[in-house]
């Protein structure tokens, strides 16, 4: 590591020791694009202090009602990170571990992603510690409402995009995008992303990021020679990132095995692979009951309570659930359960120690959620063109269109790789392309 990188990444841990998911996220990305960090104007201009901080951040109170008439006040969160390449761009996330360290982390990991897809957007994360599992369809709306009077005036098409994250789906886009236009009285589809498909939304959305993962998957086991048929893929989480996966890997002839959720997981040896299985996900989701265990009761299939997948022998491990989820055993699990692929698709799922241990191993292939977790804003992005032009692409389209862009990414991560004497490693490849492309902006628009 250079003096520069070391110099930024001391500052930061003087500074963030108590933000501890941005703190880990900034580091894991400092330490992988040291070797590039070969420009000495990025020092001269301080390049890196400016590329690992946010533009600007802010918070507000969300007070709402709830059905009996009781006011509840929790905590909303936006951060705009950077847009040198293009207006903020990311995902709102409610849920009870929402705190300024995990908004910080995600803008910071959504600008690096958003960079990768060769797409003119910036990166930008928000949300609120605002619970929806319990709540009424009335509740949630007048909380999205009461969180959108505060959030709208740093909202635009050119400004900064919302999108969907853990607990804001299409429902509670539908009630954000409407307060929005009652108070812009402006009906600025492109200024929320996740739309349903009657007003301005995508096709492909919901799924994109599972499917856009399964295609990186595939370009990494075409080079070893393989294919995606007959292989068995253990899968934490059953939200969209995770329904996305099983779909698109069975269309390739993959099987996944498992489900998680926050009680256990479930094995599935026949694989979640049929059409009633994929709708039984979107229930349990929209139940709002945060268990997987209701999989294995419809399907008779294993339940293994507080247990982690990664104890099943597969060939593939995809983390979909959350940030973290990986840690220094389940690593070591991955390792001895005859797992030959790592590929991230939750944001930062593995903890620095944890990846650490997958990266040094020669069994295991990994790829980092920048780059195979980008399909989800990929699609949000040509969401927006879409918008821009008044025109809605075919399925079949924008599924291909999205094949292209997480093909391009793991072209640029292999190139990036090659170009600096790693080899083929595609978490440092894709951290250097996303730091090229916006260092690149940020030296021409100048302090």
């Amino acid at each position: 590591m250079n003096e520069y990188v070391k110099r930024v990444s001391d500052n930061l841990i003087r500074l963030y020791s108590h933000e501890p998911e941005y703190l880990q996220s900034a580091l894991t990305w400092l330490e992988m694009i040291a070797p590039a960090v070969d420009d000495p104007r990025y020092e001269k201009m301080d390049l890196l202090s400016r590329m690992v901080e946010p533009e600007r951040m802010f918070s507000f109170l969300v007070p709402w009602v709830d059905d009996y008439g009781v006011v509840h006040t929790n905590h909303g969160f936006r951060v705009q990170f950077n847009s040198a390449i293009g207006p903020f761009k990311g995902g709102l996330r409610f849920h009870p571990s929402v705190t300024p360290s995990v908004v910080k982390f995600l803008g910071f990991e959504q600008t690096y992603k958003n960079a990768l897809t060769g797409l003119p957007i910036g990166g930008a994360a928000g949300g609120a510690d605002f619970d929806p599992r319990g709540k009424s369809n009335r509740e949630i709306m007048r909380f999205c409402q009461s969180y959108m009077n505060s959030l709208y005036r740093y909202l635009g098409a050119d400004t900064d995009v919302a999108g969907g994250d853990i607990g804001v789906g299409s429902r509670e886009i539908g009630y954000l995008y409407g307060q929005y236009k009652r108070l812009t009285a402006r009906s600025e589809s492109s200024a929320l992303t996740g739309k349903g498909l009657t007003y301005g939304g995508s096709k492909v959305r919901q799924e994109a990021a599972g499917f856009g993962a399964v295609y990186f998957l595939n370009r990494m086991l075409e080079h070893r020679g393989e294919k995606l048929e007959g292989k068995r893929i253990a899968v934490s989480g059953f939200g969209n990132m995770s329904w996305g996966v099983c779909r698109k890997a069975t269309e390739f002839g993959g099987k996944v095995v498992t489900l998680s959720g926050p009680d256990g997981y479930i094995y599935d040896e026949s694989g979640v692979n049929t059409q009633e299985k994929f709708d039984f996900m979107v229930q349990m989701r929209m139940s709002g009951v945060d268990k997987v265990k209701p999989y294995a009761d419809k399907f008779n299939v294993p339940f293994f309570a507080g247990e982690r997948p990664w104890e099943v022998e597969a060939d593939i491990a995809m983390p979909c659930a959350t940030q973290n989820e990986i840690g220094v055993h389940d690593a070591v699990a991955i390792l001895t359960n005859g797992y030959r692929y790592y590929v991230e698709c939750a944001n930062m799922p593995a903890t620095r120690d944890a990846l650490k241990i997958l990266r040094m191993s020669k069994k295991v292939l990994t790829a980092g959620s920048k780059a195979s977790g980008c399909g989800g804003v990929a699609v949000s992005a040509l969401e927006m063109a879409q918008n821009s032009v008044r025109y809605s692409w075919k399925r079949a389209e924008i599924d291909q269109r999205l094949q292209d862009i997480m093909g391009s990414i793991y072209d640029a991560s292999v190139a990036a790789s090659e170009k600096y004497g790693l080899g083929y490693d595609l978490i440092a490849g894709n951290d250097i392309a996303g730091f090229k492309r916006i260092a690149e902006a940020m030296m021409a628009q100048g302090l």
